[in-house]
C-alpha cells in the first residue's frame, strides 16, 4: 500500500461512522439489522469508544436506532434521506474548494497535486484501499485549504467514501473519481475556479446517482 501517514485522515469515530454510512446507504447492511459494538469494533480494528461514538452520529442521522447492550438497528433509508445526505454534502463541498479558492497558492495546490499523484498510484497498482485513502485525503486537503474548521467538522460527519454501485467495480469506480480529481486540478492551476467548483458539484452529483442504483435496484 502506498505510504499516507503524512497526510491528516479523519477522527477514528468518524472513520468507523464513515464506513458504516458507506454500508447503509449502498444497502450492504439491510434495515432492521443488529449491529453491536463488539462485533463492528472487531471488523474494523478499534476499541468500543470510537465505534460508541458512530453508533451516536448515526443515530443522530435517522440511520441508526440505539438499544441496551451496546446495540443498534438499522433505520430504513428512503431515496429523500439519500438525496438529503448528499445534497448538503454538495453545499459543502464546493463551499469547501470555494474558500480553498480564494486562499490558494502554490503550497496549496503543491498539496493537492501530491495527494492526487498517491491516488494515481493506488489505481494504477490496483490497490482500492489505498485508492479509498487517497480519495478521503484529496477531500480533506481542500476542507483543510478551506481554513474554517466548522466547515471541516461539519464535512468529516458526512463523509462516506467511495459511492459504488453494484453494477461498477471498485476499479472502475477509481477511474471515474480520479479523473474528476484531475479535473479539478486542471482547472486551478488555470484560476478556473468557478469550473473547478461545479466540477466538484458534479464529482458529488455523480456519487448520489450512484448510491440511489442501488437503492432502486434492491
Amino acid at each position: 500500500m502506498i505510504n499516507l501517514q503524512k497526510v491528516h485522515m479523519l477522527p477514528a469515530r468518524e472513520q468507523v461512522a464513515s464506513m458504516l454510512r458507506s454500508s447503509i446507504l449502498s444497502g450492504g447492511i439491510a434495515p432492521g439489522q443488529s449491529i453491536t459494538l463488539d462485533s463492528v469494533g472487531e471488523q474494523v480494528g478499534m476499541s468500543r469508544t470510537p465505534v460508541r461514538e458512530a453508533f451516536q452520529i448515526l443515530a443522530a442521522e435517522g440511520l441508526l436506532e440505539l438499544r441496551q447492550n451496546r446495540c443498534a438497528i438499522v433505520k430504513g433509508i428512503s431515496v429523500e434521506a439519500i438525496k438529503d445526505h448528499y445534497e448538503m454534502r454538495i453545499l459543502l463541498e464546493t463551499e469547501a474548494l470555494k474558500r480553498a479558492c480564494e486562499r490558494m497558492n502554490e503550497e496549496t495546490l503543491k498539496a493537492i497535486k501530491k495527494v492526487n499523484e498517491q491516488g494515481r498510484r493506488a489505481k494504477e497498482n490496483g490497490d482500492t484501499e489505498a485508492y479509498n485513502l487517497a480519495n478521503q485525503a484529496f477531500h480533506m486537503t481542500i476542507w483543510e485549504a478551506a481554513d474554517s474548521e466548522k466547515l471541516k467538522y461539519f464535512l468529516s460527519l458526512l463523509w462516506n467514501g467511495l459511492s459504488m454501485n453494484r453494477l461498477v467495480t471498485a476499479q472502475e469506480y477509481a477511474t471515474i473519481s480520479f479523473g474528476d480529481h484531475e479535473k479539478i486540478i486542471e482547472q486551478l492551476e488555470k484560476k478556473e475556479y468557478e469550473g473547478a467548483c461545479e466540477t466538484m458539484r458534479q464529482h458529488i452529483i455523480y456519487s448520489m446517482n450512484s448510491t440511489l442504483k442501488n437503492y432502486k435496484d434492491a
